[in-house]
């Protein structure tokens, strides 16, 4: 795996940019704590699992030759995406002492965290794209697989945590009330941007 530092830069620069995982695990820090981001990075982490798998059976095939295979998936994709803004976009500021611990669960934020890993167009192409580049005709397959996709989510837990914790650094401001009103909306345009970028994406 001559290519394995390069792929380190390469998903770390990915899962560092800003994308819709980013934005919840922001959210979530903000609104729950630190121990109610967990769930959804978890769930983030383990989606890009799924993800990877899912690109190294038939169905990535398909999704990877078939125009219509590829379509359906992200306007699927594109179209959640965009409710996740508008949901967002209507939300009240956050006010981080009247968060409802209730709702900070581990298992509903887990599978926030992988349904929205499962169409976040960021994962997707990276795994279909880029990712097989980096594997080696000339060494087993399921060993370089295993290696490149745990390394991608533990670099998912490892930098989502850190996201999480500078959200908690500057929750002053950004729960506030003028701050909670600006993550909001700009949640809610990364959402929509990122389903409008998936919806008009081209093979």
């Amino acid at each position: 795996m001559k290519l394995y530092p390069l792929f380190l830069f390469m998903a770390t620069a990915t899962v560092l940019s800003p994308g819709p995982g980013v934005v919840m695990t922001l959210t979530n820090s903000l609104r729950y704590g630190m121990k109610g981001t967990i769930g959804g990075i978890v769930g983030i982490s383990f989606g890009a699992l799924v993800v990877a798998t899912i690109s190294a059976t038939s169905l990535g095939i398909l999704l990877a030759t078939s125009v219509v295979a590829f379509t359906i998936m992200k306007f699927i994709g594109a179209a959640y995406l965009v409710f996740l803004g508008i949901k967002l976009w209507k939300a009240p500021a956050f006010h981080f002492k009247e968060q409802a611990q209730r709702d900070a669960g581990f298992r509903k934020r887990f599978i926030e965290g992988i349904s929205l890993q499962l169409t976040n167009p960021k994962a997707i192409f990276f795994f279909l794209s880029v990712f097989p580049q980096f594997i080696e005709a000339s060494t087993s397959y399921a060993m370089q697989f295993s290696v490149l996709v745990l390394t991608y989510s533990a670099l998912v837990i490892v930098i989502h945590c850190v996201y999480a914790f500078f959200a908690q650094r500057a929750k002053a401001w950004l729960t506030s009330e003028r701050g909670g009103r600006t993550i909001n909306k700009a949640g809610a345009v990364t959402f929509v941007f990122f389903g409008a970028a998936l919806a008009t994406a081209k093979r």
